[in-house]
């Protein structure tokens, strides 16, 4: 190495050492880029961004993690064994929420409480209690709508929080509409076998992911839709075939939303979907993703109306145009989760989590 590029190099180096750790993003290639985090054996389901800086994942061994810097590190801050985080959820930097899968599904699972809120930033947690809660076993899935109220003369931002679950059944939900202070369970076992996913785009109008039945077997896939904050429900789109459930959904827009639908028909032939709508959830359609027996669908998120992305159980796919066409890319194995931040800049960090954590940041 000659005396101009050795000097090259340690002059980069030393630019890269006293930058803030959050700027190296603006300095790395385009792409995904895997993010530094603790090695996990299996699928990682959740991860949680309140801006572009401050968020938190957890995993199946009871580990929660932080980051103040958009990924760059990462601090353990909660460690339980015997809960099994599946659900991520945070209305500012201070009040999040965690969802336990529960016992009787995944081996090694002990805790029983289904949800637990924090205040301080994750550092500690308390469970959820109300009469009747012992009726809903675990959650999958944590919504946060934020909503503007007038509280003694002075206009608030409050949350309504929703959390709902769970794979294999019942099919059972958690509601806040006092940022956690009350609760109520809102019993769906009528209308589905289990929830995977939930959504409200208001007070009144909210969706889920389901399966008719509780059995993977024997269930077909289910879009469930309420307009009178979860009162009642009405399916607004159902698969035709068995051994499937819809698994994940992204809003890009009030009008515009996709959902992955997972498969387990090991059948030559056999076309994996995802469903789409264009007027704000009343009807949904298929598109088709690729034909590939043993290919699984999990997370599905969406930066705009046009681009976006699915995760399976072996590879990623990329959309350009809406759902129209895919292709296959890299960014980690089993992404359950896909979150999209805006920037102050303008542009959006996005977030997937699976097996890994990686970042992509657009515009």
């Amino acid at each position: 190495m000659n005396k101009i590029t050795r000097r090259t190099v340690i002059a980069s180096a030393i630019t890269l050492s006293i930058l803030p750790k959050s700027s190296l993003f603006a300095q790395a290639p385009q792409g995904w880029r895997k993010l530094p985090t603790v090695p996990y054996k299996g699928k990682q389901d959740d991860i949680s961004f309140v801006d572009v800086e401050h968020g938190w994942y957890g995993n199946g061994e009871g580990k929660l993690y932080r980051t103040t810097d958009g990924g760059a590190s990462w601090q353990k801050v909660w460690d339980k064994p015997g809960t099994f985080i599946r659900a991520v959820g945070f209305a500012d930097r201070q009040t999040g929420y965690v969802g336990n899968i529960g016992t009787n599904y995944y081996p090694g699972v002990t805790d029983t409480n289904p949800l637990y809120r924090t205040t301080d930033g994750g550092e500690t947690w308390q469970a959820i209690t109300l009469p009747g809660i012992e009726k809903v076993p675990g959650i999958c899935a944590i919504d946060i709508l934020p909503v503007k109220r007038i509280f003694q003369g002075e206009l608030r931002t409050a949350h309504i929080i929703t959390a709902a679950g769970r794979v294999g059944g019942p099919a059972m939900m958690l509601r806040s509409d006092d940022d956690g202070q009350n609760w109520r369970i809102i019993d769906l076992s009528a209308h589905a076998g289990m929830i995977l996913d939930v959504k409200f785009h208001d007070a009144k109008t909210g969706f889920v992911c389901a399966s008719g039945i509780s059995d993977n077997g024997e269930g077909d896939a289910l879009m469930l839709m309420t307009r009178d904050g979860g009162k009642s429900w009405q399916p607004v789109w159902r698969s035709k075939r068995k051994l499937e459930n819809v698994w994940k959904m992204s809003w890009p827009s009030r009008k515009v939303g996709y959902a992955s639908v997972q498969n387990y028909d090991e059948a030559a032939g056999n076309k994996r979907v995802i469903i789409k709508t264009v007027d704000g959830g009343k009807n949904w359609r298929e598109l088709p993703l690729i034909e590939e027996t043993g290919l699984r669908e999990f997370g599905i998120g969406f930066a705009d109306e046009k681009r976006g992305w699915v995760g399976t159980n072996k590879t990623g796919f990329e959309t350009l145009d809406g759902g129209k066409s895919w292709r296959k890319i890299e960014f980690g194995k089993a992404v359950n989760k896909i979150r999209v931040i805006a920037k102050p800049d303008g542009g959006k960090a996005v977030y997937a989590i699976g097996s890994e954590v990686h970042r992509l940041d657009l515009g």
